[in-house]
């Protein structure tokens, strides 16, 4: 069966609805039956508890609580290097950005413009530059971090689709990136512009920003936006600036001369938070 025809039951299914009540489900606060749940999907998805900074599932109050837990505080020491992995997951892809085009999958390419909400301005800032795909499974860490240092420059909610963003969904639903729900966070740093975008999915009750709280819900079917350049909200290299209610995927975007990608990275490896994305280019 082609990837194609495995995602059809996703354009059948109602994932508005089934998200909604995944947040509902995911932020109640049930005692014994929320510790059988997260319980449940420890022994599921081989969740490692040993690094996180509560290891005891049952002093989560909630099942988002267990989701977004903090990690100890050495669990992911942070590489010396121009920029670090954000998050632990796989990597989708990642590669140039050619002629305001990302690629997805075999067969599959979307816009950088439409990714950023139809934004084409901020889109050829990135003009033949970088970008990296990379997907949170259901037994990652769900916190993203700042891959370098950066000042905080505006946020755009930009509504969509709810489909999953798993690799077979990301070969078979064209556009998939630039058709999901997603949060664009652009900032500014010494070495030029960069975004980070927050891909929202099926069953993703809501993502998360440390400087805003809770993006989503709720769900206009209208752009937000929201304006920082009069703020001076300042990261460094490793600090969080973001979290999944459930899991989803990272697109971040780079530059044209920021840096050139870590040579052991590779479709479909695994990845850590902290570990060396990109290094300085020689001529840089």
């Amino acid at each position: 069966m082609s990837d194609r025809s495995k995602v059809i039951p996703q354009y059948l299914m109602p994932k508005r609805l089934m998200t909604q009540f995944g947040g509902l489900v995911a932020s109640g606060r049930w005692g014994s039956v929320t510790t059988a749940i997260i319980r449940w999907f420890v022994g599921k998805y081989g969740v490692d508890m040993a690094e996180a900074a509560d290891p005891d599932i049952r002093n989560y109050p909630s099942f988002n609580d267990f989701f977004t837990r903090a990690l100890k505080a050495d669990a992911r020491p942070l590489a010396r290097a121009e920029l670090i992995c954000p998050v632990d997951g796989a990597i989708s892809q990642f590669g140039p950005v050619q002629a305001d085009q990302i690629f997805q999958a075999k067969g599959h390419h979307y816009s950088t413009t439409a990714l950023l909400g139809g934004d084409a301005a901020l889109a050829a800032q990135f003009q033949d530059g970088l970008f990296a795909t990379l997907y949170l499974s259901p037994r990652d860490y769900h916190r993203i971090h700042m891959p370098c240092a950066g000042r905080l420059v505006r946020m755009v909610y930009v509504p969509g689709d709810l489909f999953s963003v798993n690799p077979v969904t990301a070969r078979g639903v064209p556009g998939l990136f630039a058709r999901n729900e997603r949060v664009v966070c652009v900032f500014e740093s010494t070495r030029g512009p960069f975004v980070l975008v927050l891909v929202g999915a099926t069953i993703v009750g809501s993502m998360a920003t440390t400087w805003h709280g809770v993006v989503n819900p709720p769900r206009s079917g209208k752009p937000r936006h929201w304006d920082y350049a009069r703020q001076q909200i300042d990261f460094k290299a490793g600090d969080e600036m973001g979290r999944f209610l459930l899991g989803s995927t990272v697109v971040a975007l780079f530059p044209k001369g920021r840096c050139r990608f870590n040579p052991e990275w590779a479709p479909e490896r695994s990845v850590r938070l902290g570990e060396v994305m990109g290094l300085a280019d020689a001529g840089a």
